[in-house]
């Protein structure tokens, strides 16, 4: 049996891929497309796990000095021979990642971009015995290279020596090479999408707008430069007067296959893999997004998946980019959201679109102005995609894929939840009707809960993930008593019980089973839902365990309306 390639789940070094026999979607394409067309500044954004650090690896390695040749044998750049002659391993590099740049506070913060360019000077310390600088020069190399090094844990970089670092590191470089440098930055929005989270953002945004400024403005050491990130923030001033500066952002044509699978790469991973019969799963979960006129998959879930099936090959597919970044965009958005806000995600999750104009060029300090600009945040991070351009920025949006969809359904269900218990005396007063057998008061409560959460519907799905819905959220209202010991799906008589309520005081036992009622016959749900109760003996385990008076419930539920109908045992 021939041995598979390895899959690179979180591998973004290109080097290693390529020569540690790891699986390798070929982007190089993206080099051809760059040479050909490239602006001084180059600043693609993309959401988070779509390829960007991988792909800011694979031009470095293929334009720096001292370029392996054999990594991009049998791949689309070696076939441009002209371009490869001219420009592999021609450029001193300088290549950082801002994406660890984040802490609580500022002075952490602004160590954490100290160390990083540190190191990346340190890269370069033969600068320090260049005969090309002058002792000055080396003077001020060495102050780079200090925090890098980390021989003086308790040295702390003057913020004018941080401001000016990247245009003094491309600046010696050019003169120790006399060649022009290519300076490259991955995720350089991280620190101030950061600051903005925690409350320094005016500080940063000043450090960050004289770093990257300084580097990329009137810099004559520059060959050029690429940027990535999931915003643009141009009015922020950082990219102010700069000569052909190009932005290349999910809605541009130009270099729209280089970040994310097309469906072709996709089908090559399956078949690859002997998983073709996974393909329809696969596109299920991930497929959806779509850049310029390219409709792509999420790389991260799509090798992640591959890798799950070929351990596990009857796994169901995970919602794998819920554990790879925090999702605290949506709920800030459903936080903020209006009634009209709502019934749209209600339009989201039932797989429909809405038509909303997206601002690409937002600021961080105005994402949370309002829910306008929370739209487009949604769209630029991925959470959300076009369907298709209906005007001048305006799209109709869409939510992507089955894995978006799970995301955005937990993080209703657990904004709701946080919603309810902000109402402690409701949430007493609808515990206390479930224990008493008052079936009008549940029924006039869950009701008015159902009118104040998001309605997860999909009218595509299965009537028993309907039910789940409502399930859940009479789940969680009930869990609001820690004292009852309530459980879910609970085997019990012949079957699985949706709810059962066991309290303590009083040995009261509630049996309770959720029915959808479809073309809203509430009554014949409640009906199904009692029957079911009696048919199954669900009464048993309760009695079992020393419950004396059995409470049973059919709850009906059909868009925003329920019915409930109770039947209440004698005390045993």
């Amino acid at each position: 049996m021939v041995r598979k390639k390895r899959l690179p789940i979180g591998i973004e070094d290109f080097e290693e891929i390529r020569t540690e026999d790891f699986y390798y979607v070929d982007k190089t394409g993206l080099i051809t497309e760059l040479l050909q067309n490239w602006g001084k500044v180059n600043l693609f954004t993309r959401p988070r796990r779509f390829g960007k650090s991988l792909n800011m690896s694979m031009l470095k390695r293929f334009f720096e000095y001292g370029c392996d040749r054999r990594l991009f044998e049998g791949l689309v750049i070696a076939e441009e021979q002209e371009l490869c002659d001219r420009y592999m391993g021609s450029f001193p590099v300088v290549s950082i990642t801002l994406k660890g740049a984040e802490a609580r506070d500022y002075e952490g913060a602004r160590a954490m971009l100290a160390s990083i360019v540190g190191k990346a000077a340190l890269r370069h310390s033969f600068l320090l015995e260049s005969d090309k600088l002058s002792n000055g020069e080396k003077e001020l190399f060495s102050r780079l290279i200090t925090v890098g090094k980390g021989e003086e844990p308790g040295f702390v970089m003057p913020e004018d020596v941080i401001k000016d670092s990247l245009l003094t590191l491309t600046q010696l470089l050019g003169k120790h090479y006399n060649q022009k440098v290519v300076l490259l930055i991955d995720e350089y929005d991280v620190p101030l999408d950061k600051a903005q989270q925690f409350g320094y953002y005016e500080e940063m945004l000043s450090l960050v707008r004289n770093m990257l400024g300084q580097a990329l403005k009137s810099n004559e050491s520059l060959q050029f430069a690429v940027l990535t990130g999931c915003l643009r923030i141009a009015k922020e001033s950082i990219f102010t007067g700069l000569n052909n500066f190009k932005v290349m952002s999910v809605t541009s044509i130009r270099y729209d296959e280089y970040f994310g699978f097309t469906e072709k790469e996709v089908a090559g991973l399956l078949n690859y893999y002997d998983l073709e019969d996974k393909y329809g799963q696969i596109k299920e979960w991930y497929d959806g997004y779509r850049f310029g006129k390219t409709d792509v998959y999420c790389p991260w879930d799509v090798i992640n998946c591959i890798d799950l099936f070929c351990s596990e090959p009857e796994a169901s597919p995970r919602a794998f980019w819920i554990n790879s970044s925090g999702n605290h965009i949506i709920r800030r958005f459903l936080q903020m959201a209006t009634p009209r806000t709502r019934r749209e995600v209600e339009c989201l999750l039932a797989g429909k679109s809405v038509k909303k104009r997206v601002n690409q060029e937002l600021t961080y300090r105005e994402l949370y102005e309002n829910i306008d600009n929370l739209w487009s945040v949604l769209f630029t991070t991925g959470y959300l995609t076009s369907k298709e351009a209906v005007g001048e920025d305006v799209y109709s949006l869409v939510i992507p894929n089955l894995e978006i969809r799970t995301i955005f359904v937990e993080q209703v269900m657990e904004w709701f939840q946080e919603e309810a218990r902000k109402d402690t005396p409701m949430l007493d007063e609808f515990c206390q009707a479930f224990a008493k057998g008052d079936g009008g008061n549940v029924e006039r409560l869950f009701t008015a809960y159902l009118k104040k959460t998001i309605s997860i519907r999909d009218t595509s799905v299965r009537k028993a993930k309907k039910e789940n819905f409502y399930h859940s959220i009479l789940l969680g209202l009930l869990s609001h008593r820690g004292d009852w010991d309530v459980d879910s799906n609970i085997e019990a008589g012949d079957g699985y019980s949706d709810i059962q309520v066991e309290i303590e005081e009083g040995s009261i036992g509630l049996v309770i089973e959720v029915k959808y009622a479809n073309e809203g016959n509430l009554e014949a749900g409640c009906r199904r839902a009692l029957e079911q109760i009696e048919e199954a003996g669900y009464e048993k385990r309760l009695k079992e365990d020393g419950m004396t008076i059995i409470i049973k419930y059919g709850i009906a539920c059909w868009k925003k309306e329920c019915m409930v109908r109770v039947v209440r045992g004698e005390p045993c």
